[in-house]
């Protein structure tokens, strides 16, 4: 087992600067795109269930608590202010009716997808500004990030501190 990293490891720092440049990156797509619902609308454990459901639709309760790593009955409170909001749609499972399946309503998709569209031409202007060879290096860095975020640890179970 080896030992966790202290300040002074390159790893560490490589880490922040790896987290800063993702958040710069994120809030300037944001601030390009804006957001697909205003901010006071949603809360970010609904944006983050939103996101799943776009990625994922027909998944269930169950399927989408263990995914965001949250308890089934937060994820159903969130499902049922997202339903009665006409974000969510809930469908009875046609092999377990007492499994329900999550979908965004049509509005709620065009919604996404038109903010997902401008955000993507945002990025792809800014990346066309790019040299070829540092867009060659961001498509390698893309997998090698898809890696490194598949060898983090998932959290579950770790206590979640404010």
């Amino acid at each position: 087992m080896t030992s966790p990293p202290t300040a002074s490891d390159p790893e560490l720092a490589l880490a922040e600067e790896l987290f800063a440049a993702i958040g710069q990156l994120r809030r300037q797509a944001r601030r390009q795109a804006g957001r697909p619902w205003p901010l006071a609308a949603v809360s970010g454990a609904q944006v983050e269930l939103i996101r799943l459901v776009r990625r994922q639709p027909g998944a269930s309760v169950a399927e989408t608590a263990a995914e965001l790593g949250l308890a089934p009955n937060t994820v159903s409170t969130l499902v049922g202010q997202l339903v009665t909001a006409g974000v969510l749609e809930r469908t009875p499972d046609p092999n377990d009716r007492r499994v329900a399946r999550l979908s965004l309503t049509p509005t709620a998709q065009r919604r996404v997808e038109r903010w997902r569209d401008q955000r993507g031409a945002a990025l792809a202007q800014a990346l066309s500004g790019l040299s070829r060879e540092d867009r060659t290096v961001l498509r390698r860095a893309v997998g090698i990030m898809a890696r490194l975020s598949a060898a983090l640890p998932d959290g579950r179970g770790v206590e979640q501190h404010a």
